[in-house]
């Protein structure tokens, strides 16, 4: 009898871009694929963490190399990734958060989660696809979401609404690009322990607001999402797209 036999999560020979590479989901979604055997670059605003991260993913036997890139330069961008690419895997991570009470915010903490979270996400995914549809190559897309993009959560109104919108041209994209065998998904998080997060911690009510709803009972870490991200960049996720992996330890369970 033949049996079937598991695809393989091996990523050798293939081209990977991190954005926002140098910290936090960043960091850990370029270790991971450059574990499996993809040749990573990262890119972020500031030179010096990247290229920390190149180095420790190097000084481990893997194949990583840095260029300074603002996502939210979108006209240089846009050109630096055509010059650059194609790429074979896109991890489109770079995000922030301006967490405020909603009466309190401001246009400018909408302009500055909406400006990066939806509108540099997006033209990334779009340039990072249009080579690859040029070039009559496959690939795979994954836009980093969070849990907030299918729940609502307080002191989040914008971070919510940037986060639904990932996850609707996620969607979108994964439908149109479907017929050149580009996969478009989603990575959803719950709160992975960062430094940003270990920061908001101190504040105990949220801390413990946060792990009431993770009904695993323990926070996320960063090696939470590692294996997600090289098992829907690999071979064993072939037959999927345009969806959410939500790595959330049961939060939007109820």
């Amino acid at each position: 009898m033949d049996l079937p036999k598991t695809p393989s999560f091996r990523l050798d020979g293939r081209r990977a871009l991190v954005t926002g590479g140098g910290r936090g989901l960043g960091v850990a979604a370029a270790a991971a694929l450059a574990e499996a055997g993809a040749a990573v670059e990262i890119i972020a605003r500031s030179e010096d963490e990247i290229a920390e991260v190149c180095e420790a993913i190097k000084e481990q036997g893997g194949n990583a190399s840095y260029y300074t890139l603002d996502v939210m330069d979108y006209e240089t961008a846009r050109n630096v990734l055509l010059e650059k690419g194609p790429y074979d895997i896109l991890v489109n991570n770079a995000g922030t958060n301006r967490p405020k009470y909603m009466p309190e915010l401001t246009r400018d903490d909408f302009d500055a989660v909406m400006d990066l979270n939806v509108k540099a996400a997006f033209f990334v995914a779009h340039t990072i696809a249009e080579v690859l549809v040029k070039a009559e190559k496959p690939g795979v897309i994954l836009n980093m979401s969070s849990q907030m993009g299918h729940v609502a959560g307080p002191k989040r109104t914008i971070y919510c609404a940037s986060k639904h919108a990932v996850e609707g041209f996620t969607k979108a994209m994964a439908l149109e690009l479907a017929p050149k065998n580009i996969r478009v998904n989603t990575i959803a998080p719950t709160f992975i322990m960062t430094e940003m997060v270990r920061e908001g911690f101190k504040d105990e009510t949220f801390k413990n607001y946060v792990m009431s709803k993770i009904k695993l009972g323990r926070m996320g870490e960063l090696e939470d999402i590692m294996g997600a991200i090289v098992f829907l960049a690999s071979d064993a996720a072939a037959l999927i797209t345009g969806t959410s992996l939500l790595i959330d330890g049961g939060w939007t369970l109820d």
